[in-house]
């Protein structure tokens, strides 16, 4: 019995630790995700996206040499680089010794990447017909805002914990937005399945760090 309340009230106070630094933002982009599925499949609403559209191509008539750069950064949370960041970074990091955190990115990735699997087939929202490249699968929430939040999220909370380096934690944060943006731009995603995305991916990275420290917690108290 002192055993279990020794252990309850560790992870109490872990949880309490963890729900003052994410609780909101987990809150926040849960909420979100929920109003944004809502919107989609229950209200049936496009004036958001159309008008995302419009915004953009606006943008892409006034410089069309735009999206060959665009095409170039969308690259950075396709399947081919994420499948070698997904297994190169963990090992990376395991070589130097850091084999907490090279499991960490290895899961941030395969898991929002099943994750968002799941999440397509469930909802099973048709892509844009206004693509500007055919694009495979289903659209709803977005596999690169929603990946490459995970991975790039994960990266910039280990920049942040274990160097202090906000300005390098900020700009990978920035540039997974910058990503998702992308998808908007080239019309493979309305604009709802981008938020989608990274809301979702924020609501996995929290999950993943809180699970993955419940479990390093018990494996410390085990071995005392």
């Amino acid at each position: 019995m002192k055993r279990l309340t020794a252990r309850l009230a560790a992870l109490f106070s872990f949880l309490t630790l963890e729900i003052a630094l994410v609780g909101v933002v987990f809150m926040a982009s849960a909420l979100l995700f929920f109003y944004l599925t809502r919107v989609v499949f229950v209200e049936n609403s496009i004036d958001f996206d159309q008008w995302a559209f419009r915004r953009v191509d606006q943008l892409r008539s006034w410089w069309p040499g735009l999206t060959s750069a665009v095409e170039g950064v969308t690259f950075f949370a396709s399947l081919p680089f994420l499948v070698g960041a997904g297994i190169g970074l963990p090992l990376l990091l395991r070589s130097q010794g850091h084999h907490r955190e090279g499991l960490e990115v290895f899961l941030a990735v395969a898991g929002a990447a099943l994750f968002n699997q799941l999440l397509k087939a469930h909802f099973h929202r048709a892509r844009p017909s206004s693509a500007l490249f055919p694009q495979a699968g289903q659209s709803f929430p977005s596999g690169h805002a929603m990946i490459g939040l995970a991975l790039y999220g994960c990266l910039a909370w280990l920049l942040w914990r274990h160097r202090r380096h906000p300005v390098w934690a900020a700009a990978l944060l920035a540039w997974a937005l910058l990503i998702g943006l992308t998808r908007v731009y080239l019309h493979v995603h309305y604009a709802t399945d981008v938020l989608a995305g990274f809301a979702i991916g924020l609501v996995w990275l929290i999950l993943l760090r809180t699970a993955l420290q419940l479990w390093w917690r018990e494996k410390a108290e085990a071995k005392l």
